[in-house]
C-alpha cells in the first residue's frame, strides 16, 4: 500500500487539491474551497472563462491554466512537472466535482503515478444532490455518468445493468433526454425515477413519477438545461422472467435483435427465457 500523509509537510512537492464549485447557486461554495483557491500557485480549469467568473465573485486573484479533454495530455504533463517543482495546483470543474465525469480523472491517476499528494475538498455534487431528494432507496446506489450517444450502444449498456438492484444515477443532456428515457422504458421497464433540473439555481424542477410519465413529460415539460435522473433499480430475478410474458416469441427474438444480437445468439437466449427448446423458437421466428 502506498501511504499518503496529506497534512505532514515533509516533501518538497506540491499537492494536487481537488477543489469543488457551485453546481448553480454560488452561496453552495464552501468557506475552505474559497481560501484554497487564494493560496494554491495555479487554478487548472476545465473552462478558464467560467472559472474566471467564480474568482472575480470571490475576488481570488490566481492564475488560471486550462486542462480539458482537448488537452489534457499536454496540460497534464506540464502541471505534474510544475507540482513537482513544489507548487501547489487546484483543479477545478466547470460545476461540481472535478473528476465526475470529468478529465481531471487522468490528472488524478497521473499525480497518484508519480507520488503527489492529492487532497480532495468535500462540496457540490449534482448527483448526490438529485439522489437525497429522489424519495428512491439511498442504501445502495450506483452513478452512471451519461449513457452512451448511439442508439444501439445505449441499448446494449442498458441491458448489461438493468439486473442492477442499486438505485441508478445518470447525467443527461436535454436533447438527448427523451431519447434515453425511451431506450430505459425499453430495457429497464417502467420503474420509478426523479428527473431533476437546474439543481440549486431559481428554476430547479423536480419531477417524480414513472418512466413512462417522464417520456410523455417530454412533450410538455421545460426540458433545458443539465439533467440528473435517479432511476429505481431491478427487484431481482422474479422481475426478470416476467418482463417479456407480453411479447410473442418473434417481439422476443427481435428485442435482442435490436440491442445488436445475432439472430443466432437471440434465438438462443429467447429459449432459455421462455424454458422451450431452441428449434421451436427458431421455427416460430422465421415462420413469421
Amino acid at each position: 500500500m502506498n501511504e499518503q500523509a496529506s497534512f505532514k509537510s515533509e516533501s518538497v512537492e506540491g499537492v494536487l487539491y481537488l477543489i469543488p464549485t457551485p453546481i448553480g447557486n454560488l452561496e453552495d461554495m464552501t468557506f475552505r474551497a474559497v481560501r484554497m483557491l487564494k493560496e494554491v500557485d495555479l487554478i487548472a480549469a476545465e473552462d478558464t472563462r467560467q472559472t474566471m467568473k467564480l474568482c472575480r465573485h470571490f475576488e481570488i486573484d490566481t492564475s488560471l491554466v486550462s486542462y480539458h479533454e482537448h488537452n489534457k495530455r499536454k496540460s497534464g504533463e506540464s502541471l505534474i512537472g510544475q507540482i513537482k517543482a513544489g507548487k501547489d495546483i487546484a483543479l477545478v470543474s466547470d460545476a461540481g466535482m472535478p473528476a465526475i465525469s470529468d478529465p481531471g480523472q487522468d490528472l488524478v491517476q497521473l499525480a497518484i503515478k508519480e507520488g503527489i499528494k492529492v487532497i480532495s475538498l468535500p462540496g457540490a455534487n449534482a448527483a448526490l444532490t438529485s439522489l437525497i431528494a429522489s424519495g428512491l432507496s439511498t442504501e445502495h446506489f450506483e452513478f452512471i455518468g451519461f449513457l452512451p450517444r448511439q442508439n444501439k450502444q445505449r441499448l446494449q449498456f442498458l441491458e448489461q445493468i438493468k439486473q442492477t438492484r442499486a438505485t441508478l444515477l445518470f447525467y443527461e443532456s436535454p436533447h438527448r433526454l427523451k431519447e434515453a428515457l425511451e431506450a430505459m422504458y425499453k430495457v429497464l421497464g417502467n420503474r420509478q425515477i426523479t428527473i431533476s433540473r437546474e439543481l440549486t439555481k431559481k428554476f430547479e424542477e423536480y419531477q417524480r413519477g414513472t418512466i413512462e410519465q417522464a417520456i410523455d413529460w417530454c412533450e410538455t415539460g421545460t426540458v433545458k438545461g443539465e439533467f440528473c435522473l435517479v432511476v429505481e433499480g431491478s427487484h431481482g430475478q422474479e422481475e426478470e422472467d416476467q418482463w417479456w410474458e407480453t411479447l410473442t416469441t418473434v417481439q422476443h427474438v427481435n428485442h435482442y435483435v435490436e440491442l445488436g444480437m445475432q439472430s443466432k445468439e437471440a434465438i438462443k437466449q429467447v429459449a432459455k427465457e421462455r424454458h422451450v427448446q431452441k428449434r421451436i423458437v427458431y421455427a416460430d421466428y422465421h415462420q413469421d
